[in-house]
């Protein structure tokens, strides 16, 4: 029926209505996804971005960590386009799809409305031809009685006359009544069927044209969305493959010679190495002497010629005070003697070494040589905790001569950030010379002379800084004055300098500069001798007890009495002494065996 119709074309546009909705949420998933992914895109980008003013940012001067970084900057372009899918579907589909449903429901509820008002009307129109159907028949029933019984009265000869007429009276009356009554429903009927044909060939056709004129733009508008679907995913590609060159671009712009030279030049020392070791003849009953080049030497015997070779290349540490340099800063080149049988001072073997030192082989001290640190501290940079010198002189030649003209360079910045304030400063007294009343002229003298000093200042930092610059460029000749002459220095000590000047390697495990090479061995006493007096001690790690008394005759060791209480300022490394201080400008090594040590527990 008609009626069936109507219900299965509402049930069908509810589920067009649904499949639209479940579109929308399908689309509106798919943007949360994107920006979620853009999200974490970005959050990862950043995760590996280098941080500010850290080690990060040194490192992404090679060409393949910024490579690394560009990649890291396209990803977060990358992402960003992720970001304009979500934007562009919420806007263009959904969005307009969801204000399209609410319209296409206002109107499929306006049409099934429209289609049981027809119905309804159609169905009234019935019940009036049925009721004036029913009255005509009813009609017709009473005429065809009331003409039976007047034909009966007039048949009966006992019934009078008037009885007669007044039957035939109601038998026409009666058929008048029906007579009426068949013409309203001859008209009832015409006006029905015209109705009827009115609603099944005009109304509900219009119904049904617009419930599937309004079906079929549902899908026209669902089939557009899905395009456009795809054409926001194809509006990003040329940008995204544009992301992609780049990062292409920055892979193949990695190069690996150019990586490498600025490693080379980042830790280039500029240091020759060493000479050729000399041929030891242990044939010969003489003296053996060891070249100047020879790794052996650290432990050479403290009576060796104050000499180098003339071909020596040795490299002697800055900034070392000649008295010193023995005395305080090398243990003896000779074993320890044993103590004493008895706490008898007379029974301690303090003269010269008796039975000579056994020569190691040369492999074995090879190889202590490169495993173990030198005790020797003779930088004025090595300051327990301290930071570097100033000069940089802790470094390599060609590092020291990089930091320096970092310096001079980052100096010249401030002085001219400096002289642009000062012109600012003067600018602006001028102004309030000729126009006094936009302010005193006074007030800012005491800030142009503090810029003029502060100008001074840093000229002087300039010009101290490129001396040094000039000292390591090889501009400018080294600064020296009149080397004081130490007898005891040039006869006694010149095995101990030899082995300062192989052991390249500072405590710390950085580099000396290399001095000039001369065939005699010579220490410029320069200014920073004092600079080096006024260095820190080395800290105390505990106290000691000398058990004997030890006179100290030789170079590096100091004399203790029996009982006396000292401080340790270095351990026994094995050699058999112990480094200790009586106080500020006496130290030196002392037996181990002849005192007793208390470390303390906290010292590092």
């Amino acid at each position: 029926s008609l009626q069936d119709q109507f219900d299965n074309l509402e049930k069908h546009t509810q589920w067009g209505i649904d499949v639209l909705e479940k579109y929308i949420k399908f689309v509106k998933e798919r943007t949360e996804i994107e920006l979620s992914y853009a999200k974490q895109l970005r959050n990862l980008s950043k995760k590996y971005q280098p941080k500010k003013n850290s080690k990060e940012e040194e490192e992404y001067r090679y060409t393949s960590t910024r490579a690394f970084l560009a990649t890291l900057n396209e990803m977060n372009d990358y992402a960003g386009q992720h970001e304009v899918i979500s934007e562009n579907m919420t806007s263009l589909i959904t969005g307009e799809l969801t204000r399209y449903v609410q319209e296409l429901k206002q109107e499929r509820k306006s049409h099934f409305h429209d289609g049981r008002k027809a119905q309804q009307h159609i169905e009234t129109c019935w019940k009036q031809l049925e009721a004036s159907k029913r009255r005509f028949e009813r009609d017709c029933k009473e005429a065809d009685r009331a003409q039976q019984y007047f034909e009966k009265m007039d048949a009966d000869i006992n019934v009078t006359k008037a009885d007669v007429e007044k039957a035939r009276q109601q038998a026409q009356l009666r058929h008048q009544m029906a007579e009426d009554s068949k013409a309203e429903y001859s008209s009832t009927l015409q006006k029905f069927n015209s109705e009827q044909h009115e609603h099944y060939y005009t109304h509900i056709p219009n119904i049904f044209q617009k419930i599937q004129e309004m079906e079929e733009r549902r899908i026209v508008r669902i089939g557009e969305s899905m395009k456009t679907f795809a054409e926001v995913d194809r509006q990003v590609i040329p940008i995204i493959g544009k992301c992609l060159d780049e990062i292409t671009k920055a892979a193949e712009s990695v190069d690996h010679k150019n990586d490498s030279q600025m490693v080379i030049e980042a830790f280039k020392s500029g240091f020759e190495p060493p000479g050729d070791v000399d041929f030891e003849d242990f044939t010969q009953p003489m003296k053996r002497t060891v070249s100047e080049s020879s790794l052996s030497n650290s432990r050479g015997d403290g009576k060796s010629e104050p000499k180098f070779g003339s071909k020596s290349k040795g490299k002697l540490w800055p900034f070392i005070k000649k008295n010193k340099l023995m005395s305080l800063l090398t243990s003896p080149h000779q074993p320890p003697p044993p103590p004493p049988a008895s706490a008898s001072p007379s029974a301690v073997p303090n003269g010269p070494q008796s039975p000579k030192q056994q020569k190691e082989p040369l492999s074995h001290r090879f190889n202590e040589f490169m495993t173990s640190k030198p005790k020797i501290h003779c930088f004025r940079s090595l300051k327990r905790g301290g930071a570097g010198p100033e000069d940089f002189s802790n470094l390599p030649p060609e590092q020291r001569r990089k930091k320096l003209q970092q310096k001079v360079d980052e100096l010249n910045r401030d002085i001219q950030k400096e002289m642009d304030s000062r012109d600012a400063l003067t600018k602006m007294k001028d102004v309030y010379i000729k126009n006094p009343q936009m302010g005193d002229a006074a007030s800012v003298d005491h800030r142009l002379a503090e810029l003029g000093q502060n100008i001074e200042k840093l000229r002087l930092e300039v010009q101290k800084f490129e001396g040094w610059l000039a000292e390591v460029e090889g501009r400018l000749p080294a600064r020296t004055e009149p080397r004081r002459q130490s007898g005891v220095y040039e006869a006694q000590n010149a095995a101990g300098v030899n082995s300062c000047a192989q052991d390249r390697e500072s405590p710390d495990g950085s580099y000396t500069e290399e001095q000039s090479q001369e065939t005699e061995m010579k220490l410029p006493a320069t200014d920073f001798d004092d600079e080096f007096d006024d260095e820190e001690p080395l800290p105390t790690i505990g106290t000691c007890k000398a058990l004997y008394t030890f006179e100290g005759q030789n170079e590096g060791t100091i004399s203790v009495a029996e009982g006396e209480m000292l401080y340790v300022i270095e351990e026994d490394k094995g050699d058999g002494w112990t480094r200790i201080r009586r106080n500020e400008d006496e130290e030196g090594y002392v037996p181990t065996s002849y005192v007793e040590v208390y470390l303390d527990k906290n010292a590092k």
